[in-house]
């Protein structure tokens, strides 16, 4: 009653009529706008972890992230705290560019959707995707280590061919150690099938597999990953130089390896992944 009166009555005359100690009252003020506070608190790290993210951030990976930073915050309230600050998460939308190429060599899919190697280095995973800079097309190849979806390869071109693929698998050979009986997966495209790229896994002794015609699945993770660059990461108008888009999507491959959290890995980032299994 004092608290609601305060606005028309001095507070030293209020607790005099009702009998209440002003030091008493200013404790229980005091008491009862700290959850507000917390509260507020809480919404603006909501507000800063989404657009850390770019804006993909929904209500479950908001609340991992917090309790990864030791804020102990449940789904629900995560929710409601983004409702409150009318932030929503982006949705991945599909890209309307499917390269086309001539088949070649079709390998055989030695792995058949076995997504989870129990070890580093034994299933890489490739694919390219194709971005819109300027008024054109900008390609680029990555390559996954499945085990803890880490991203060890990628490559950069205006072309879409067997030298943009081939240079995202020296680079991600250069870095990691090779492991025998290492398998390369990927789809059927002309890139994949070519005889150079072939070559390429022979010399660093890699054995190649590929996906079944027209089955995207075959290869989901890599699926997942250029639906994530892309909803969460790259903007909605596009990028208007190359040299803006290679900086930009090479930050993301940084914050998706250190720092974003994925339920495959039981919300662990793929490198702290790695450093687990060390």
């Amino acid at each position: 009653m004092i608290a609601e009166l305060r606005e028309s009555f001095p507070t030293a005359t209020l607790c005099r009529v009702f009998g209440v100690r002003r030091s008493s009252f200013y404790e229980w003020a005091q008491r009862r706008s700290q959850p507000q506070v917390r509260r507020e608190e809480l919404k603006a790290q909501v507000i800063k972890l989404h657009a850390e993210s770019r804006e993909s951030m929904g209500s479950r990976m908001m609340s991992k992230r917090l309790k990864a930073e030791n804020i102990s915050v449940g789904r629900s309230l995560a929710a409601a705290l983004m409702k409150e600050a009318c932030i929503v998460s982006k949705q991945r939308q599909p890209h309307p560019f499917r390269s086309k190429g001539v088949e070649a060599f079709v390998a055989p899919n030695r792995l058949e959707r076995n997504f989870t190697p129990s070890a580093i280095n034994q299933v890489w995973c490739g694919d390219v995707t194709s971005l819109m800079v300027g008024k054109r097309w900008f390609h680029l190849a990555i390559v996954i280590d499945l085990y803890a979806r880490r991203v060890i390869g990628w490559a950069f071109s205006l072309v879409n061919d067997a030298n943009l693929v081939s240079k995202a698998l020296r680079m991600a050979a250069d870095l990691r150690q090779r492991e025998p009986g290492l398998m390369f997966h990927s789809d059927q495209g002309c890139q994949y099938t070519s005889r150079r790229f072939q070559n390429e896994l022979t010399r660093y002794g890699i054995l190649q597999s590929m996906s079944h015609r027209g089955q995207c699945w075959d290869n989901a993770p890599t699926e997942r990953f250029f639906g994530s660059l892309k909803s969460e990461w790259v903007p909605g108008k596009g990028y208007g130089t190359t040299e803006e888009a290679q900086i930009d999507i090479v930050r993301f491959f940084m914050y998706y390896n250190r720092t974003r959290l994925h339920s495959y890995n039981g919300y662990l980032s793929p490198i702290a992944m790695e450093q687990k299994a060390a």
